[in-house]
C-alpha cells in the first residue's frame, strides 16, 4: 500500500452466500463501494452526504471487476482503495480484496466515477472541494 491507500477489515456473513457456499458476485460491488464512502469520509476528511447536498453527485461510471478467487463464509477480508484522476472530469478508484489470512487476491476492481451536478452534467474535478484533484 502507498501513502495514499486505504483499507479496512470485513467479514463474510452467512446470507452474503449463495447456494454453492461462495459470496454472491454482486456482493462485492456493495464491499467496494463501503470501502471508497470510507476513503472519501476518513481519507479526504469529505462527507458523501454532505458533499451531495451541495449539489454535487459523485455517480460511478463504469466498473470493471476481475473475480480471482471467491470469499466463503467466515471469510474475513481487506478492501483497498486508492484514487487517481483520469480526466479532468473523471477519476477512478483503483481497488483490491484480500483474504486475511493469506494475504491472497480474490478481486481485482477499478471503478471509474464522475462529479454531475444536479442538472446531469459533468464537473470539472478542480471545482468538486475536498477530491484532491
Amino acid at each position: 500500500m502507498t501513502a495514499d491507500s486505504f483499507q479496512i477489515e470485513l467479514d463474510v456473513r452467512d446470507h452474503e452466500c449463495d447456494l454453492q457456499g461462495i459470496v454472491n458476485n454482486a456482493v462485492y460491488q456493495h464491499y467496494l463501494e463501503h470501502a471508497r464512502h470510507l476513503f472519501i469520509k476518513r481519507q479526504l476528511g469529505v462527507d458523501f452526504a454532505q458533499v451531495t447536498e451541495s449539489g454535487v453527485h459523485l455517480v460511478v461510471i463504469r466498473a470493471e471487476l476481475d473475480y480471482k478467487a471467491p470469499l466463503r463464509s467466515g471469510d474475513t477480508f481487506l478492501v483497498t482503495a486508492e484514487m487517481e484522476q483520469v480526466s479532468p472530469v473523471r477519476f477512478c478508484f483503483n481497488q483490491t480484496i484480500l483474504r486475511k489470512s493469506d494475504q491472497q487476491l480474490m478481486i481485482k476492481a477499478k471503478i471509474f466515477c464522475a462529479a454531475i451536478n444536479t442538472e446531469g452534467r459533468p464537473m470539472l474535478l478542480k471545482h468538486v472541494q475536498g477530491l484532491g484533484f
